[in-house]
């Protein structure tokens, strides 16, 4: 699972489960972004981004394809 560090949160994608919604480009278009198979990746200078974007994005996906972690590693979303 691609991993990065965003405004302090470890954001994960489950790209085996995401399905191309795109729910998460729509939400922060600056951290998320799709790949040429129609899954999520992470946006160039996705590190950029203000977490609560971020978490925002994780909760817009349907199929909970995205996690988020706190700094201390306390499971946000899903």
């Amino acid at each position: 699972m691609p991993k990065k560090v965003i405004d302090g949160l470890t954001v994960l994608i489950d790209r085996l489960i995401c399905v191309g919604f795109e729910d998460c480009v729509t939400a922060a278009p600056a951290a998320f972004v799709m790949d040429g198979d129609g899954v999520a990746d992470f946006a160039d200078g996705a590190e950029g981004t203000p977490g609560a974007a971020v978490l925002e994005a994780a909760r817009a996906c349907p199929v909970d394809a995205i996690v988020v972690l706190d700094p201390e590693g306390k499971q946000l979303h899903p």
